[in-house]
């Protein structure tokens, strides 16, 4: 899969998300999933949620495929930088 025709969205803090990120990444708390609904669904899909060890982005992926997102758990975002910075 290619790193352009997907989004990458870190459900951590901010404060977690400015210690490191994806490059490219798009930090959306996973408390503000549900009130940026419109946002995500605007957003190219599919969507790779990540977080700190996989548990947070879990949460939002399954919330936002039962929304109909098309969308998967990257898990930590070590993990999914890893996977599409050598993609």
């Amino acid at each position: 899969m290619s790193k352009d025709k997907i989004t990458i969205v870190d459900v951590r803090t901010p404060s977690e998300f400015m210690g490191g990120n994806v490059a490219g990444s798009i930090n959306i708390p996973l408390q503000e999933i549900q009130q940026r609904l419109k946002e995500l669904k605007s957003l190219p899909q599919p969507i790779i949620l990540c977080c700190a060890s996989g548990n947070r982005s879990g949460q939002a992926t399954a919330f936002l495929k039962s929304c109909g997102l098309t969308c998967e758990n990257g898990g930590s975002w070590m993990d999914v930088n890893y996977k599409y910075q050598t993609a």
